[in-house]
């Protein structure tokens, strides 16, 4: 018996015969797949991790942006809502204001998880977060409940940061600190604070001043990060 390493025997010629030289072995060559589709490629589709790797649009209109649009038609409609006279109104108006912060975490939340971040988030949430902040300090400071310097220091540093997130854009983008989050709760509750009626005013300056030192203080910070990151990529162009 022959073993499966041992190439085979030939069969024996006549007596006296000249063996002739061995026939040239011919490499199989695989036939090719059908539907013209390549060999390495699997029956079922392409690789997995090909499938992983390719690119998926994640269109405009999804439930993040739609939450991002909503707040910004909501801020007009809680202006003229603190305008109106009662303490009805003023209670209205605490209730959009507070339901328009809630979608300003749940927009957020939803992109991340689900992987619906877009260029048009990253620009609009901003945009409505700094509107709706906004629009309730200038309201409530034209109606004589914030002080208008605490109005200029807050939407003045909001919209430094702004300018300097477009400056060094080029060079990186400058990541959401704890920091800022806990500017964003402290201006909510200072907010709130003020638009519900008949607080007492030790109560509402307290988270108030932390607010404005949190704002400040962050507003440095930024400040800080974007000349670093500037620095950074200068000496990666210099190497």
């Amino acid at each position: 018996m022959t073993e499966r390493s041992e190439p085979p025997l030939e069969a024996a010629g006549p007596p006296g015969a000249v063996p002739g030289p061995p026939a040239p072995q011919v490499a199989a060559v695989p036939a090719p797949s059908p539907a013209g589709s390549a060999a390495s490629e699997p029956a079922g589709g392409p690789a997995p991790a090909e499938a992983a790797r390719a690119p998926s649009a994640v269109s405009t209109w999804n439930i993040a942006n739609a939450l991002t649009i909503a707040r910004l038609v909501i801020v007009p409609v809680f202006a003229v809502f603190l305008f109106l006279e009662g303490t009805g109104w003023r209670y209205a108006a605490l209730g959009v204001f507070l339901l328009a912060s809630l979608t300003d975490q749940l927009d957020g939340w939803l992109a991340r998880k689900y992987g619906l971040i877009t260029d048009f988030g990253k620009i609009a949430d901003p945009i409505a977060d700094k509107a709706l902040i906004g629009a309730a300090l200038v309201c409530l400071s034209y109606l004589g409940d914030i002080p208008w310097w605490v109005t200029v220091v807050i939407i003045a540093r909001e919209a430094g940061v702004t300018l300097l997130r477009f400056l060094v854009i080029r060079h990186g983008v400058i990541p959401a600190s704890y920091g800022g989050k806990v500017k964003t709760v402290l201006q909510i509750v200072a907010i709130a604070l003020y638009i519900v009626p008949g607080v007492p005013g030790l109560v509402r300056w307290v988270p108030l001043g932390a607010a404005l030192v949190v704002t400040v203080g962050t507003g440095l910070d930024y400040v800080v990060r974007a000349v670093r990151l500037r620095q950074v990529a200068k000496r990666a162009r210099a190497a």
